[in-house]
């Protein structure tokens, strides 16, 4: 075990593991996509947007999206729950809500291996 990013904090050993993401923002993803595709990056641009205002929509509804290839957006509901503050014992509620959760296809995730 590497135990070159950890400290003690009084109480616990803390033990860091650092990852590095290389992630694109929408101008990268419409640029490829667009190069890709061999058209200009407003069509591409018009194209990103029109999936984006979907997925909100259909999952605003509760709808689950399915992309072939590429997998399945799933809107979840979270019940109110109670949960207690470790540090002084205080118990809060914390109200329900909607969390999208995302599937990889199968396709895609053999392509990943």
């Amino acid at each position: 075990m590497d135990l070159t990013n950890c400290y003690y904090d009084g109480k616990y050993l803390i033990l860091h593991k650092i990852y590095y993401v290389n992630f694109m923002e929408n101008k990268e993803i419409v640029k490829h996509i667009a190069g890709k595709l061999g058209r200009s990056q407003d069509d591409v641009n018009k194209l990103v947007d029109g999936l984006s205002t979907v997925l909100k929509n259909s999952c605003a509804v509760m709808d689950t999206v399915a992309i072939p290839g590429f997998g399945t957006f799933e809107p979840k509901k979270k019940n109110e729950r109670i949960a207690v503050m470790p540090n002084t014992g205080k118990r809060f509620l914390i109200p329900p809500k909607v969390v999208l959760n995302f599937k990889v296809s199968n396709v895609l995730k053999n392509k990943l291996k």
